[in-house]
């Protein structure tokens, strides 16, 4: 029976043995909780809702809402790619924890953080409701 390896533990196949990335294998998980009041905010407001440390591997994020966002969209990204962990979409669903992330991070091939970073909201199409609270949560594997 032939014996196969997760790419993450490739390392530990190889002649000589190598060292598994600690960025992803037995990891800390470092999780990041924004707590959003809808107070109607507008196309040109961002919110921020993260601050992941230089180093961190985004993981996934989850959102959840008590009030659907209607037709305004939604975007979770840096100041250089507003939709780096979620693509602009609208939000219609409501106490329903919905999981986000980036199609390499789902593939399996997580990226460290060359730097520490800003990640917020970006708001388009529509504003946002004029009440009810939004919940982002983030999670980031941390050596």
């Amino acid at each position: 029976m032939t014996v196969f390896y997760a790419n993450e533990l490739a390392p530990r196949n190889a002649v000589p043995v190598g060292q598994v990335d600690g960025a992803v294998v037995n990891s800390h998980v470092r999780g990041h909780r924004a707590t959003i009041t809808l107070a109607a905010q507008t196309t040109s407001d961002t919110i921020v809702v993260a601050l992941p440390n230089a180093g961190d591997s985004f993981l996934f994020g989850v959102l959840t809402s008590d009030t659907s966002l209607g037709s305004s969209t939604v975007a979770i990204g840096n100041a250089t790619t507003a939709g780096k962990y979620r693509a602009a979409a609208v939000f219609t669903a409501t106490n329903t924890p919905t999981l986000f992330g980036a199609f390499t991070a789902a593939a399996g091939t997580y990226t460290k953080l060359p730097l520490a970073e800003t990640v917020f909201i970006t708001i388009a199409a529509a504003n946002l409701p004029a009440s009810g609270t939004l919940v982002v949560d983030m999670y980031f594997a941390a050596t």
